[in-house]
């Protein structure tokens, strides 16, 4: 039986307890879903997401740092985003996960604000709470290193090396929207501003090493799939050359090439300077190849991370990264071909503690507003604002993260920034969370995806590029319309349980539900079948949709896109004269749900065993039908 570390900041006190029975932890798994779950339980829906009642939780799943399951090294925050308003989950790789299992802990709950900042030492089943006020203001790298340097004597220099650190940033500690956690330098739980949720409880990093591994129920059958999952790593073109050899870059001209690269705020889907960003160009140019064996999340045999150098001022630097979506956002999504200015972006992100796509993102918004006469120039104190300046890039990730002038603006996201300034139809966003680097309009299934995604804009609840654009398992018409609500909803599903387990999701570019049913069954014994993993996912995701229709009232009025992907056709490209046809799509998602106009039905819920969360819609008066 697994264990729960509660982190009362207010006492400055941490408790032990037991995960929940089993017949609980069946139903949401772990990661994802039990973060769901205990923020359904624990916290009111209705609150700031600021407020010292909102939680922040840090949980792993039952099969991370299982030695051999492919790509387990993953980790999981669920808390109420300050960005969106919604419950919210945000994953990350690296070694966190698997160290905190070894640590001797499943799940995390913080809770509370701390009066000083504060830090948490997890070591072999034992923590406390340290000073952080000599970290306070500190960027991330700094950070890490200072905490790492600080418990050397502790533990002795050998086992300092493999101390693993998630913190924030001067992003976090200002209260960023999209504020990161940040874990083992460059790797990033990034989007809907959980670094905030800890910066405002002035609670800065938890470091973890432990020694425990996790159990496995029936070792004849884990053998049996592990051996089938890596050979199944290996046959794949994507898992085992594209991803290896370019990393996540290698889609930059791809999508491009489709036309769906969204540039200048989703002017279009064609930026004429991919190739000068692209995965081959930083493979050819700035690739630390012998450095890159070190930013590979445990247990991973597929091996997409990056680390780069830039050398030539300006943008000097070093560090992990950039990935694909950081490419584009702070790439064609502001108009920029240079590479060396991306990367250095990129790295004071990482450094900082924000979110790459949403900064990309927030400042292509920004730019926008400044091309059409939004912005007052005395906002601007000098800055040349325009399409393409790797100057005024960088200069805006500091002013961000620091909410220094404008920056301050940009600090609230998209949404607030261009209501602020009188153009909310510039905002590309879904439920307050900027889009990323998809344009929906050559691809109308994933444009389904971002309108019903339960977090807000994103393209990990369901990828439906896979199957429209990469042709992953099978190709999919990627303008047509008819069928892709099921599809949609399905993905969803898979994923919401991917995301618990929890897994790197680019293993389904190997294999699917069915194998990794069958991980899940051989680490802990419960004869999980596929149809019982789409159940899962399927309870997590109309679990996530109630917790934010009790916040904000959630339904089919959320489930939309910006204006301009509605109505406004591609301009060129191979995607030239397409919308989203969303009305096309939602009757037949919303059926497949078992929804009412974006709302579970009492029906629906209690087939997912969720009688306790119709009863509290009915309660509010908020259950369809």
């Amino acid at each position: 039986m697994g264990r729960v570390l509660r982190v009362d900041l207010w006492s400055e006190k941490v408790y032990i307890e037991s995960l929940p029975p089993e017949n609980v932890l069946r139903k949401w798994l772990g990661g994802r879903g039990l973060g769901v779950y205990y923020m359904l339980k624990e916290v009111n829906p209705k609150i700031d997401p600021f407020s010292p009642e909102n939680k922040a939780i840090i949980a792993t799943g039952p099969i991370t740092g299982v030695s051999g399951i492919p790509s387990a090294g993953r980790w999981a925050s669920v808390t109420k985003s300050p960005l969106t308003n919604s419950i919210h989950d945000s994953q990350s790789g690296g070694r966190f996960g698997p160290e905190l299992k070894y640590a001797g802990f499943d799940l995390v709950i913080i809770e509370g604000r701390a009066e000083r900042p504060v830090y948490l030492w997890i070591h072999d089943g034992k923590a406390e709470l340290k000073d952080a006020e000599h970290l306070w203001g500190k960027d991330v790298h700094t950070t890490t290193d200072m905490i790492i340097e600080e418990l050397t004597p502790v533990v002795g220099k050998d086992e300092a090396r493999k101390i693993s650190v998630a913190c924030i940033g001067p992003a976090g500690e200002n209260l960023v929207r999209f504020a990161s956690i940040m874990n083992d330098k460059n790797r990033a739980a990034g989007r809907g501003g959980h670094g905030a949720v800890w910066g405002s409880k002035n609670f800065k990093a938890i470091a973890v090493r432990g020694h425990m591994r996790p159990p496995i129920a029936d070792e004849a059958k884990f053998k049996e799939v592990v051996m089938k999952s890596m050979d199944l790593i290996k046959k794949s073109p994507v898992t085992s050359e594209g991803l290896p050899k370019y990393g996540t870059a290698v889609l930059v001209n791809i999508i491009n090439a489709h036309g769906i690269f969204p540039t200048r705020n989703f002017q279009t889907g064609v930026f004429p300077e991919a190739e000068k960003i692209s995965g081959e160009t930083i493979a050819r140019d700035i690739m630390d190849w012998e450095r890159q064996k070190e930013e590979i999340c445990e247990g991973c045999p597929i091996g997409c991370a990056r680390y780069t150098r830039i050398t030539k001022p300006p943008f000097t630097g070093e560090g992990g990264g950039p990935e694909y979506e950081t490419i584009w956002a702070l790439g064609a999504q502001t108009g920029t071909g240079d590479l060396a200015a991306v990367s250095k972006a990129n790295y004071l992100c990482n450094e900082l503690g924000l979110d790459t796509i949403s900064m990309g993102h927030v400042i292509g918004t920004f730019l926008e507003l400044v091309e059409k006469g939004k912005i007052p120039s005395e906002k601007l104190r000098g800055l040349k604002a325009t399409w393409g300046n790797g100057e005024v890039l960088v200069e805006l990730v500091w002013r961000t993260a620091y909410r220094s002038g404008v920056g301050d603006d940009l600090a609230e996201g998209a949404l607030r920034l261009a209501k602020k300034y009188g153009a909310p139809e510039l905002a590309m966003v879904v439920r307050g969370q900027e889009l990323p680097a998809y344009d929906p309009r050559g691809a109308q299934g994933h444009g389904l995806a971002y309108a019903t995604s339960n977090r807000g804009g994103c393209h990990l609840r369901a990828y439906m590029i896979s199957p429209e654009i990469l042709g992953i398992p099978v190709k999919a018409d990627r303008f047509s319309t008819e069928g892709k609500g099921k599809m949609v909803k399905e993905m969803q599903d898979a994923f919401a349980t991917i995301d618990s387990m929890i897994v790197c999701k680019f293993v389904t570019f190997a294999y699917y539900v069915d194998v990794l049913a069958e991980q899940v069954s051989a680490v802990t014994g419960w004869n999980v079948t596929p149809e019982e993993f789409y159940k899962i996912g399927e309870r997590i995701y109309n679990a996530e949709r109630v917790f934010n229709i009790l916040s904000f009232g959630d339904g089919e009025e959320y489930d939309t896109l910006p204006k301009r992907l509605l109505e406004e056709p591609m301009p060129e490209g191979p995607a030239k004269g397409h919308v989203v046809r969303l009305k096309e799509m939602l009757p037949e998602y919303y059926v497949a749900r078992g929804w009412m106009k974006g709302r579970p039905t009492r029906k629906k819920l209690e087939e997912l065993d969720l009688k306790w969360l119709a009863d509290r819609l009915e309660e509010e008066g908020l259950l369809p039908g």
